[in-house]
């Protein structure tokens, strides 16, 4: 199985970038997916999940209301559309994905609560917003 991030780029901040996430040998609509980012130094912390039985979303605090996490089943594809960029969005963004459901307690906070169960993982792509 591989994943692959892409949309990652340069933008100023006020500005917005979309990435996705495709998935080989596996169908992505039977599976939770999950946006995650990291930056040098760092922890890796969660952004945003969706589910797959109601594909229903959880988002990290800081990017409520600006980022939204869908799917294009049709495209096998995960979004991640980010809006209102901000400096410290600035980070690695990985896709990940697992088979298995995701409850409602699963956590954002680096290394948090339920994020062991993803075990696909993409190489990431690199975010930068200038101020």
């Amino acid at each position: 199985v591989q994943i692959a991030e892409s949309g990652g780029g340069e933008v100023q901040a006020g500005g917005s970038l979309r990435l996705s996430c495709v998935a080989s040998e596996i169908g992505f609509p039977n599976y939770a997916v999950a946006w995650f980012r990291q930056a040098p130094g760092r922890e890796r912390e969660g952004v945003s999940y969706i589910r797959t039985a109601d594909d229903s979303t959880t988002y990290a605090d800081s990017v409520k209301g600006r980022f939204t996490i869908s799917r294009d089943n049709a495209k096998e594809t995960v979004l991640l559309q980010m809006n209102d960029l901000k400096f410290e969005d600035t980070e690695i963004y990985y896709c990940a994905a697992t088979d298995y459901p995701i409850g409602p307690t699963i956590s954002t906070k680096p290394n948090g609560h339920g994020q062991d169960v993803f075990e696909y993982w993409g190489r990431g792509t690199q975010v930068t917003v200038s101020s």
